[in-house]
C-alpha cells in the first residue's frame, strides 16, 4: 500500500535484522568513526598577543562652551597569551590542527575621555609538565609543573594615548594622538615532559606493560610481539590510602635507538622528573646469560648517549618472567648475568604475569622514593 504520507516497504530477504544492525552501528561509532586519541608530545604553535587600541582625537562640543578643549580617551592595552596547566590533559593532541594563537586587540579610546577596553587574555590550556621553548633560540622559556600554574607567553601591546594627554599651557587644543603598540608575537615549540615518580626500563617484550598493568590500575595494552606500546603510559601504584606513587613505562628500546632505529629514544624525555629507574630483563629460558649481559649493556649505552645525567641516575635491576624458570632455578637466576655485569645495586625477581614478587618490589619502590628528592631539568 501506497499513500502520500505512508509508504509500506517489504523488507528483502537477506536484509540483516535491525538487532544486528543496531549493534554493528554502535560498533562503528565506537570504534571507527572515533578513533581513539593519539599521543603527542611536541608540537610547535605561534601566539600573538593583542595590539594596543589607539587613542581619540576629540574636543568638548557643548552647549554654551564653544571652546572645551581636547577629551580624547587613550586606547586599551591588548590582551596577554598565557599557558595553563591542566590536569585533565596529557597529550598535545589538540595543538595539530589549530597552531596559531591570538588574544584580542584593545579598544580604541572614545571622546568624553573614555578610555578603550583592554583586549582580553587568551588562557591556552596545557598538560602538567609541558616545557615551553623558544623556536628561535631553543632556550627554555619556562614549565608548568602545577595544576593551575600560569605562563605568560606574549604580552599585549601598550595602548595609545588620546589628544587630552598632550594639552599644554601653550597649546590647549592638541591634534596629537599614538596609536597603540603591537603585541609581542613568538614562535614556541611545547614539549609534554610527564611527571613520574618511577620509571620503566627494558627491550621490547620484557614485560614492562604487564608489570604496570599487575600493580596499577592502569590497563595498557599487553601482547607477544615487540612493540605493543607505541606511547608512554602512566598508572598510579597505591600502597595505602595515603602513600601512592606514579610508574611510567615508555616503548621498549633495542640497540642504535640513538639512531633512530625502533621507536628511538625520544620517549625517554618522559623519564627525565623520575626519581628511580626500574631495568627489566626478561629471563624466559630461550635466552642466555649472554643475551642478557648484552640486553642490559645496550639499553645502558643509550641512556648515555641520550642524557648522561639520566644514565647516572639510581637504577634496579627487575629479572622478570621467573615463572617460566624450574623453581629449583629461580633464586639463582641471573647470578651469572650479575656476575658479569658486576651489579651493585638492588636485585629483585618477579613475575608480573602471576604478580609473584611485585608487593616486595613497591614496596621498596615506596621507600626509596620517599627518601630521594624530585629531579629538576
Amino acid at each position: 500500500m501506497t499513500g502520500f504520507f505512508y509508504t509500506y516497504r517489504k523488507k528483502a530477504p537477506d536484509e540483516p535484522p535491525t538487532k544486528i544492525k543496531a549493534i554493528f552501528f554502535r560498533f562503528w561509532r565506537k570504534t571507527l568513526a572515533y578513533p581513539p586519541m593519539k599521543f603527542v608530545d611536541e608540537v610547535s604553535i605561534r601566539v600573538e598577543a593583542g595590539n594596543g587600541g589607539n587613542g581619540c582625537l576629540s574636543f568638548r562640543r557643548e552647549k554654551f562652551i564653544p571652546r572645551g578643549g581636547p577629551d580624547g580617551g587613550d586606547g586599551g592595552d591588548g590582551g596577554d597569551v598565557m599557558l595553563v596547566a591542566d590536569t585533565n590533559l596529557n597529550t598535545l593532541v589538540d595543538f595539530r590542527y589549530t597552531k596559531v594563537f591570538r588574544a584580542q586587540r584593545g579598544k580604541d579610546g572614545r571622546g568624553a575621555q573614555c578610555t578603550g577596553a583592554r583586549g582580553d587574555d587568551l588562557r591556552i590550556r596545557v598538560p602538567v609538565g609541558t616545557i615551553v621553548l623558544n623556536s628561535a633560540t631553543n632556550e627554555v622559556i619556562g614549565e608548568l609543573l602545577t595544576e593551575h600554574q600560569r605562563l605568560t607567553v606574549a604580552c599585549g601591546g601598550k595602548r595609545g594615548l588620546g589628544n587630552t594627554r598632550f594639552k599644554t599651557s601653550t597649546n590647549r587644543a592638541p591634534r596629537k594622538t599614538t596609536e597603540g603598540q603591537p603585541g609581542e608575537k613568538r614562535d614556541l615549540v611545547l614539549e609534554l615532559r610527564l611527571l613520574a615518580d618511577v620509571g620503566l626500563l627494558g627491550k621490547p617484550n620484557a614485560g614492562k606493560s604487564t608489570l604496570i598493568r599487575a600493580v596499577s590500575s592502569a590497563r595498557p595494552k599487553v601482547a607477544g610481539y615487540p612493540f605493543t606500546t607505541l606511547y608512554p603510559n602512566l598508572g598510579v601504584v597505591r600502597i595505602a590510602s595515603d602513600r601512592s606513587f606514579v610508574m611510567a613505562d615508555i616503548p621498549g628500546l633495542i640497540p642504535g635507538a640513538a639512531e633512530g632505529l625502533g621507536l628511538g629514544i625520544r620517549f625517554l624525555r618522559h623519564l627525565s622528573r623520575t626519581r628511580l629507574l626500574l631495568h627489566l630483563v626478561d629471563m624466559a629460558p630461550e635466552w642466555t646469560d649472554g643475551d642478557l649481559w648484552r640486553d642490559v649493556r645496550d639499553i645502558s649505552n643509550e641512556l648515555v648517549k641520550f642524557d648522561a645525567e639520566l644514565a647516572g641516575r639510581e637504577r634496579w635491576l627487575v629479572l622478570n618472567k621467573i615463572d617460566l624458570l624450574p623453581p629449583d632455578e629461580r633464586e639463582r637466576c641471573g647470578k651469572d648475568l650479575l656476575e658479569r655485569l658486576q651489579w651493585n645495586g638492588p636485585v629483585f625477581r618477579i613475575s608480573a604475569h602471576t604478580g609473584a614478587g611485585c608487593r616486595e618490589l613497591v614496596s621498596h619502590v615506596m621507600k626509596c622514593i620517599g627518601k630521594t628528592k624530585i629531579p629538576r631539568d
